[in-house]
């Protein structure tokens, strides 16, 4: 019989799980003492590696001193008011100022919220339309599963929200047509930079600055989702540098705190500030319990010291030139199908024949963790701190689970 722990995107049937109860750097263990190379940083998050007492002790003594109280009208606290200030000066946005959630599915119900709440309040409400990409994956709370492009997140769930729609995830014409054909209903665009959890697919030449050109032409808001992309994953703070396109709200979570906490949040850029501060009577009536929460931004401001002090913007870029050479090499030899991806991210496509379920598990037997996208397509994304003999561990494994794998 299954436990009682429902787990997330897993079937409820199962009854066997593999319990991890100890990282350092890249690696972790199981309760059976297995070493693990965890070469998805958990889950797209762990850009610092696990185990950095650092963290654990900027965190231990804000509980020590308190361990949360609410950032509702008339409250603050220290760690959240410096931690906004620090991510407001690294992001590429101009006068930003940020919202704090505790998830990616929060940050993005709240700027999907927030675009539609900017434009009422500058004096067009009927500006309600948001867009998003098929292949997209943006949490799965109502907004961002209505704003989903990936249909079996969708199913079961009933109606979602009216006016979110999709338009073919690289097809800027088809974009275009829409943005001409509603204007006037226009509120925002939402768009992961890589399109990560459907399997990785970086955006085709140009189409980021198209979607923000459109954008202007047409007075909608540009949300990038950077979730799995913000905090270094592409050698830059946020993707928006690395691709040089600014958008005016950004959705974060996962890297911000290494996942050393549950943290999210959205940077607001001066189109949204200003209509929401132009009526000075005017409550921002959005909010969760734990907005700003202090152990949480205390952990944040530890994570983003290490990042700095180690010169891990730099590091990753190399290590992910370590890894994708591993993997075109696989490529080039036919090994697998093909490989997509960026800096420090990568999906590798399989040959017809080859179940990445299957893959992925005879790669746990040997000793590293990817995930499996669907039945073609392995992920990896490893922490910032990944050896060159952890790099190279993985993409032989990787050999070695496809040869050993039958096709079926």
């Amino acid at each position: 019989m299954p436990g009682a722990f429902l787990h997330p995107f897993a079937k409820p049937t199962r009854e066997h799980f593999i319990t991890i109860v100890r990282g350092e750097g890249s690696l972790v263990w199981d309760a059976d003492g297995n070493e693990l190379v965890d070469a998805m940083a958990s889950l797209w998050y762990c850009q610092v590696g696990h185990g950095r007492k650092e963290i654990a002790d900027a965190v231990a003594a804000q509980i020590g001193a308190i361990e949360a109280y609410s950032c509702f009208d008339p409250f603050t606290n220290a760690p959240a008011d410096a931690l906004a200030e620090r991510i407001a000066a690294l992001t590429p946005i101009p006068g930003a100022r940020v919202f704090f959630a505790g998830s990616g599915s929060e940050a993005v119900d709240s700027a999907m919220k927030l675009a539609r709440l900017a434009h009422v309040q500058a004096g067009h409400p009927e500006r309600r339309l948001i867009i998003s990409r098929v292949r997209g994956y943006h949490g799965t709370n109502y907004g961002g599963t209505s704003a989903q492009g990936l249909p079996l997140n969708k199913h079961g769930y009933g109606e979602l929200l009216a006016d979110v729609v999709q338009v073919p995830s690289d097809d800027i014409e088809a974009l275009s047509l829409l943005m001409a054909e509603r204007s006037h209903e226009l509120a925002a665009v939402i768009t992961e930079p890589i399109q990560g959890a459907a399997g990785v697919f970086p955006p085709v030449d140009g189409y980021l600055a198209e979607a923000r050109r459109l954008c202007d032409q047409h007075g909608a808001l540009l949300i990038f989702d950077e979730v799995i992309t913000g905090f270094g994953r592409l050698g830059t703070w946020f993707a928006a540098d690395h691709y040089g396109v600014t958008p005016d709200m950004t959705t974060f979570a996962k890297g911000v705190t290494s996942g050393y906490q549950p943290l999210g949040g959205v940077i607001v850029g001066r189109k949204v500030a200003d209509a929401l501060e132009a009526d000075t009577d005017f409550i921002l009536r959005h909010g969760y319990t734990y907005s700003g929460h202090p152990a949480a931004c205390a952990g944040a401001l530890a994570n983003l010291d290490i990042i700095e002090r180690e010169g891990l913007l730099t590091e990753v870029k190399r290590l992910g030139a370590r890894l994708e050479g591993g993997l075109r090499a696989l490529e080039a030899d036919g090994v697998v199908d093909h490989v997509r991806g960026d800096i420090a991210i990568f999906g590798v496509q399989l040959h017809d024949g080859h179940n990445a379920m299957t893959v992925r598990d005879r790669m746990l037997e040997l000793g590293v963790i990817t995930r499996a996208i669907g039945t073609e397509t392995l992920t990896f994304c490893p922490p910032f701190v990944t050896t060159d003999e952890q790099i190279d561990r993985i993409v032989d494994v990787l050999a070695g689970a496809l040869a050993e794998v039958a096709h079926t």
